[in-house]
């Protein structure tokens, strides 16, 4: 009997430790993107995510920017068809930013020059576009996808709606990651005071503040002469505003500085995809467009595992609402620095570790679909 001893400890050892950590809970995220697909960083980033077993998605809240809203979430429910997770629901939200538009973008351009990329609103792409871009339609069409259409139906709740409630259903647990323009976040903090403290945390993708404009390609042309303003708080500048001064318990930033070293790739693809029938890999294989920098897929590797991040600072920040030249520029100080207007800390992500970020991808394409 004494020799079963060491045997019984042993086991029950092992036994308590996979108890653990299946125990162990899943970080709860909802994903806000302006979801243009099918292939780009806007659903590879999404893809990570809801391929990650660290992590909960409880819904993908959908705005315009990249493309239209409409036709971001036919890109989003039908991505979810294909890899087999019609269980997250797809929410539909702003169309439009809360003041910004179409026509005064084309006014400020022509006081103070053409804006390099404008999402939704390029009708026309410069001759240095080596890259399949979104074609201009108006904000209503969903023009024929290559993926085909979804069959499921978005969520019929509103995107605000949805943030604050999944937020007072779990408190204190719920990290948004958003990857988009903020307009979906600003109306949810102007719906509930307490929605972005109810959060975790928020993660975004957005801001610039000095990329290295030595990596000159047809991307950093954004950023060049322009170095401080970025996407995704030039189309809604008042949104980006509004969610950066919510009160969120913790704000990690991932600008276009932290993403200038990537590069989406065939060989990224190949790794992801070679010898591999996960529903995930097969959309990947079918559908990926390499030559882009992986822009959000950073901000999730972020969320899904911190210590990919080589270099961050801590600084006060805001964005640029005057209707000027820097309309949605990004704004930082050091901390205590700035006009006190209440302008939050946030950890600016400055570098990553860009294999790291790479295997990421490759492992969460290759897994095999999670189970609700």
């Amino acid at each position: 009997m004494i020799w079963r001893l060491p045997v019984i400890f042993f086991f029950s050892i092992v036994y308590a430790t996979t108890v653990g950590r299946t125990a162990e809970p899943r970080r709860k995220v909802i994903i806000d993107q302006d979801a243009f697909g099918p292939a780009g960083s806007n659903l590879q980033s999404i893809l990570m995510v809801v391929q990650d077993p660290g992590s909960e998605v409880l819904g993908i809240t959908i705005e315009s920017g990249d493309g239209w809203q409409k036709e971001n979430v036919a890109h989003t429910l039908r991505m979810l068809e294909l890899i087999g997770r019609t269980d997250i629901p797809v929410v539909p939200g702003a169309t439009y930013p809360l003041l910004d538009s179409e026509e005064e973008t084309r006014r400020l351009e022509k006081l103070y020059g053409k804006l390099a990329y404008k999402g939704a609103w390029m009708d026309l792409w410069p001759s240095y576009n080596t890259v399949n871009r979104t074609h201009y339609h108006p904000a209503d069409v969903v023009p024929p996808l290559e993926e085909g259409r979804p069959t499921t139906q978005p969520s019929p709740e509103v995107a605000a709606n949805f943030l604050v409630r999944k937020v007072r259903e779990f408190p204190g647990q719920v990290s948004v990651l958003a990857m988009g323009p903020f307009t979906n976040l600003a109306l949810a903090s102007r719906l509930d005071d307490h929605f972005a403290s109810l959060a975790k945390e928020v993660v975004f993708m957005a801001g610039s503040f000095n990329p290295d404009a030595s990596k000159v390609d047809e991307f950093s042309l954004q950023f060049v002469n322009t170095p401080r303003v970025e996407f995704n708080t030039r189309w809604d500048p008042e949104a980006a505003k509004m969610m950066l001064h919510a009160g969120w318990k913790r704000i990690v930033c991932v600008p276009l500085d932290a993403t200038v070293d990537t590069k989406f790739t065939q060989e990224i693809v190949k790794r992801a995809t070679q010898g591999c029938d996960s529903p995930a890999a097969k959309y990947v294989a079918q559908f990926a467009q390499p030559g882009f920098p992986m822009w959000d897929e950073v901000a999730a590797a972020v969320l899904m595992e911190p210590s990919i991040v080589r270099h961050a600072d801590t600084l006060a920040m805001d964005f640029e609402i005057d209707h000027g030249a820097n309309y949605g520029a990004t704004l930082s100080w050091s901390p205590g620095g700035g006009p006190g207007l209440g302008e939050p800390e946030v950890l600016v992500v400055r570098a990553v570790n860009v294999p790291r970020l790479e295997q990421i991808f490759v492992d969460c394409v290759r897994r095999p679909t999670l189970a609700p």
